[in-house]
């Protein structure tokens, strides 16, 4: 039953309160809606980029695994920056240097500049990730975490939802070099209006940890629980199943099956239109009922991603691959609201960005592997990947059921001991 507090509530309050909406993450999420709306309309046609201005496949495995290394490598600092200098500080200088890497591809067209110029233009990306896991735990209550995780995943997806369709348009009538020159055009425009909406960020209230006592990076791996350990190696395993046939992707849908780039944005469509569809009300029920079934469930969808692929071969059986790549985000918030749950919340920021380093540096390891399996051909990629998955996700069910039993095992000895006690 409803108290007369929250009766007196607006429909608008009551719709605010219900996704987490405080001022902070409104303003995030505006930040991460417009420079995701510029990077979108060029990002998923890098490789085919990369392609069309001479890059050899190990190339572009280059590059993807450079896009994983990076995320592992930034992760750490990032963290460390947001818990030192602050959301706001940390937020705008991820933004300028991203900006500097765009402008950098723009200049000068050739994949070399690529390979250099991600080492800034993946900034945002990477090095926010912690930040926003930071601002959400340190926003909302526990109970919130797997919504307020949610709802920013759903906001950046939906540039997802429209950009890379722009995108496929503007190499559709320039060509995919000028296509996706004109798309970082835009990239720089949105990214500097950001700017003025990130200066709108308010610093929360936190304890703050003198020099002395900060942690260094091994000290923070040191202090991860075993329920976050058990996470980190099923994750691993399942990001390799993602990572290995992610750069072929769209070279496979082109190359192979015959769609153009409009349909690839198209598909990338409907990918994004799917994950937001699961995303809020598996969050609103992973933060009433438990999160581990939702992470099962998004591990078994990456593992079925690669060999739906594999059987497609026309652009509706690719519309039903996408659909399942898009619903791999149903527990997605669930597993970051985890992740959340267990850092200390003065250091959520540092022990979030260990465990994407540990992570992602092993898992960039699958680009390379990816590329290798590539040269075999799509099928040993694609099998080699789900492979991975259907270990990652075995591996987190046996995880899942041993701490049940064991939390079970536990309150059956505290009630032999209450028994033994009133006797």
């Amino acid at each position: 039953m409803q108290t007369p507090g929250q009766q007196s509530l607006s429909p608008a309050r009551r719709l605010a309160d219900f996704f987490g909406l405080k001022r902070n993450l409104v303003v995030l999420l505006v930040a991460i809606f417009v420079i995701g709306a510029g990077e979108e309309l060029w990002m998923r046609f890098v490789p085919k980029y990369l392609q069309a201005v001479g890059a050899t496949v190990f190339v572009i495995g280059l590059y993807d695994a450079l896009r994983t290394l990076l995320g592992a490598i930034y992760a750490y600092p990032g963290g460390v920056l947001v818990d030192v200098w602050g959301h706001r500080r940390a937020f705008l200088a991820f933004n300028l240097i991203s900006i500097l890497g765009y402008g950098l591809v723009l200049l000068i067209p050739h994949w070399g500049a690529v390979i250099a110029g991600m080492f800034l233009f993946l900034s945002w990306t990477c090095f926010s990730l912690p930040a926003t896991f930071s601002l959400v735990g340190a926003t909302l209550a526990a109970s919130r975490h797997s919504m307020g995780v949610g709802i920013q995943s759903v906001i950046k997806r939906l540039p997802i939802m429209i950009a890379p369709f722009f995108g496929g348009m503007l190499i559709d009538r320039f060509g995919i070099i000028a296509g996706v020159r004109i798309a970082l055009m835009i990239s720089i425009f949105l990214s500097t209006l950001t700017i003025l909406v990130q200066r709108q960020l308010r610093e929360e209230q936190k304890q703050e940890i003198a020099p002395e006592d900060r942690w260094n990076f091994w000290r923070s791996l040191r202090e991860f629980n075993t329920p976050m350990r058990r996470l980190l190696l099923s994750d691993i395993f399942v990001r390799f199943c993602e990572r290995i046939p992610y750069a072929w992707v769209v070279i496979f849908a082109m190359d192979y099956i015959g769609v153009s780039a409009k349909e690839i944005g198209a598909l990338t469509t409907v990918e994004m239109l799917a994950a937001t569809l699961c995303i809020i009300p598996a969050s609103h029920f992973a933060d009433r009922r438990g999160r581990e079934p939702f992470v099962i469930v998004t591990f078994i969808m990456f593992t079925l991603f690669p060999i739906s692929l594999l059987v497609s071969r026309s652009f509706s059986a690719l519309v039903i691959a996408f659909m399942i790549r898009g619903f791999k985000e149903f527990g997605d918030t669930s597993r970051k609201a985890l992740i959340i749950g267990y850092c200390e919340p003065q250091r959520c920021g540092q022990m979030v960005g260990a465990y994407y380093l540990v992570r992602d540096l092993i898992v960039s390891l699958g680009a390379i592997l990816g590329a290798y399996l590539w040269k075999l051909g799509p099928a040993l990629n694609f099998l080699g990947a789900a492979a991975l998955g259907v270990v990652g996700t075995i591996f987190y069910v046996n995880t899942i059921r041993q701490s049940r039993q064991s939390s079970l095992n536990d309150l059956k000895k505290q009630l032999e001991m209450r028994r033994i006690r009133s006797k």
